[in-house]
């Protein structure tokens, strides 16, 4: 009697912990999010910016041009804004953000990859008092509505990707920026980010087409990506040009 209720005891020990290991394992999966934006339910509970917005720009599910499958994400400007002031940011804006506290998983632990195709037909200047800009991608290591830190993927005047506050908010020091690797505009490119806001270990690079074009530190990170936005996101002075994405992956992978 001894001998069976200890083999049974035996058994469901090891039985036990077999359910710990596989729910541990399930736990530790590296989450990802993907849309070829093929419906507008990839975004569903997310904030999207509203249409005509700031009556100069909208955006909407295409099936016009794309990458893949049979629809993209459109944005388009068509008229300037005001300048910015100390209160007012009126910025062009035309995308839906992705919420990742808003999901089963929670917000992502980076490091992360982040890949996406874009098309742009847009021409930059420069202007006073600011160049125009264009930012492919802002990601953000705050869960509120704040987006208080981010990180951006710009493309400059004079026609370069770079990223944008980097080490710190508002800077831009970077560890290395191509000066003669143009954005090709009215043709596909794919977009590539390596991002780790790990305090200690902040870092962010980006590729064209799997070339290096800019990369920096991260000084003050979290170890967090909570939310993202890409599409059409532009300086105010900006006043007319399309963009169209495709094919996004953000996807968690092993740190060091």
């Amino acid at each position: 009697m001894f001998i069976r209720t200890f083999l049974f005891s035996l058994l469901m020990l090891s039985a036990f912990s077999g359910c710990r290991k596989t729910e541990k394992a399930k736990v530790n999966s590296p989450l990802t999010f993907s849309t070829s934006f093929e419906s507008i339910d990839d975004f569903k509970g997310f904030y999207i910016v509203p249409q005509n917005y700031m009556n100069t720009s909208s955006h909407q599910l295409t099936s016009e041009l794309f990458h893949s499958g049979n629809y993209s994400h459109k944005a388009w400007i068509y008229g300037g804004n005001p300048e910015n002031t100390a209160s007012q940011n009126n910025n062009h804006r035309a995308y839906p953000t992705i919420q990742f506290q808003k999901t089963a998983g929670g917000v992502f632990h980076t490091p992360c990859y982040i890949s996406f195709w874009v098309w742009l037909e847009m021409d930059l200047v420069a202007h006073t008092p600011e160049n125009q800009w264009f930012s492919f991608a802002t990601l953000t290591t705050d869960s509120t509505d704040n987006w208080s830190r981010t990180i951006l993927v710009n493309l400059s005047c004079e026609g370069f990707v770079h990223l944008m506050h980097v080490p710190l908010q508002g800077e831009k020091i970077w560890d290395f920026q191509t000066s003669s690797l143009t954005f090709p505009k009215k043709e596909w490119v794919n977009i590539k980010i390596y991002i780790d806001t790990r305090p200690e270990k902040g870092y962010a690079k980006v590729w064209q087409n799997g070339i290096l074009v800019s990369s920096a530190k991260i000084a003050d990170g979290n170890g967090l990506l909570a939310q993202a936005h890409f599409g059409l996101y532009a300086a105010p002075s900006v006043s007319s040009g399309t963009v169209y994405n495709d094919d996004l992956e953000i996807n968690e992978v092993s740190g060091e």
